[in-house]
């Protein structure tokens, strides 16, 4: 799996995380290793995000995905 399906599956798994305490614990993980590495995170343009879910779209088709069960205990290890 991609780079950027990988990325698109994340995104998908938190717009439907529904735990409050995982997603906080994970939103300051993210923006204190952001902080530390002096990364910034940018906005994507609409082409971008169109971009990004035509191949989303496209690796769904062909079979590239990773169930919503499978996701979590990939996420249980962390």
């Amino acid at each position: 799996m991609d780079l950027q399906t990988r990325e698109l599956n994340l995104i998908t798994y938190l717009a439907q995380l529904q735990n409050e305490n995982f997603f906080e614990k994970f939103e300051n993980y993210i923006f204190k290793n952001s902080r530390e590495t002096n990364q910034e995170f940018t906005s994507f343009s609409a082409d971008k995000l169109i971009s990004r879910i035509e191949k989303s779209e496209e690796d769904f088709r062909n079979g590239k995905v990773i169930t919503q069960d499978d996701l979590e205990k990939v996420c249980a290890n962390w």
